[in-house]
């Protein structure tokens, strides 16, 4: 009997010490140094940049620290991912967009596993994109760009800005679902691919609304449709590719912020609230609104939720369009 009381009382003192080991693992003070947020895109040449460095200011007031932003591109944004996903100092943060989903299937040997080596803290946004063509081509909507694709099959070329990025995804989409052939030129950012666009070096191309829309009121060029399903708030004068025949077209840019799964619990949550607060920040949602970006904001577990569909998702359409690397 006493021999029972003290292997009773042993394994009660075992339990005691791992639960406050568990609770001492966590730090009782966070954040205890500047916070770093690793954006896998080029400075200044995308919207996930844009919006993290709006928010990053936000964030560093509430939580009285300095959030510094660094670009780490290339790869497809594989190589910001990764460092991400390496980080060790419990106050590295990433940004990342769709192609952080579509990587787990479109790139061989990744060097992170998408879902379980980075957690998910907050779904920031999402934006429309929108399907553009130079002028001189002489296509008015999306039918005739269709009929001219097929009539000419590989003459087409449509710039995106990397491997596994929104457009790329968008391009072969259409390929797909119009049964047309054309020729994927892949840049490092929307910004190079932009400019050869309006120089006319490519004929056409998937990017964020909000970046094409003042080169569109120009006439710089032109734009066939939006991808929402229905149409975009920030243009309703342009219909939808979904409207004009290819009823389940839809794809959208959405950004969000992960971080490594060692990350204590105590800073995802506090980054999770930080963010939430800053998109409700007056400032910041009508700078959004002006820029087509719609907030979304939200808990760890719901953007857990989103990382999961949008795996699946891609990977269906990865293997349904042949879609690879160029």
């Amino acid at each position: 009997m006493k021999h029972r009381l003290l292997i009773t009382a042993l394994s009660l003192l075992s339990t005691l010490a791992f639960s406050a080991h568990a609770q001492t693992a966590q730090p009782a003070t966070w954040p205890t140094q500047p916070i770093r947020l690793i954006v896998p895109f080029p400075g200044g040449a995308s919207t996930l940049d844009a919006v993290v460095r709006l928010l990053g200011v936000e964030v560093g007031r509430d939580l009285a620290t300095p959030v510094i932003v660094e670009n780490k591109p290339g790869a497809g944004t594989v190589i910001g991912v990764d460092a991400v996903a390496k980080a060790t100092d419990r106050h590295t943060f990433g940004g990342v967009a769709n192609s952080f989903t579509v990587n787990q299937t479109l790139v061989k040997n990744l060097p992170y596993k998408t879902l379980e080596d980075l957690a998910p803290v907050i779904l920031l946004a999402k934006t429309a994109n929108v399907l553009a063509v130079k002028p001189s081509l002489g296509i008015n909507n999306l039918q005739e760009l269709i009929a001219y694709a097929k009539k000419n099959p590989g003459k087409l070329s449509y710039g995106s800005f990397g491997n596994g990025t929104t457009p790329h995804f968008a391009g072969e989409m259409l390929k797909t679902m119009a049964g047309i052939d054309m020729v994927h030129v892949p840049y490092k950012a929307q910004g190079p691919a932009l400019t050869d666009l309006l120089a006319g070096n490519i004929d056409l191309m998937f990017g964020n609304l909000p970046d094409f829309m003042p080169h569109i009121k120009s006439g710089k060029i032109k734009a066939l449709g939006t991808t929402y399903l229905t149409r975009a708030p920030l243009a309703p004068e342009i219909p939808t590719i979904a409207e004009q025949g290819l009823p389940k077209f839809e794809t959208d840019s959405w950004y969000g912020i992960i971080a490594p799964v060692s990350t204590p619990k105590i800073a995802i949550d506090k980054m999770n609230a930080s963010f939430n607060k800053a998109l409700q920040d007056p400032a910041v949602k009508r700078n959004l609104a002006e820029r087509g970006i719609e907030i979304i904001g939200g808990t760890p577990a719901e953007f857990g939720k989103h990382l999961n569909t949008e795996v699946a998702k891609y990977a269906e359409i990865v293997k349904t369009s042949n879609m690879k690397i160029d």
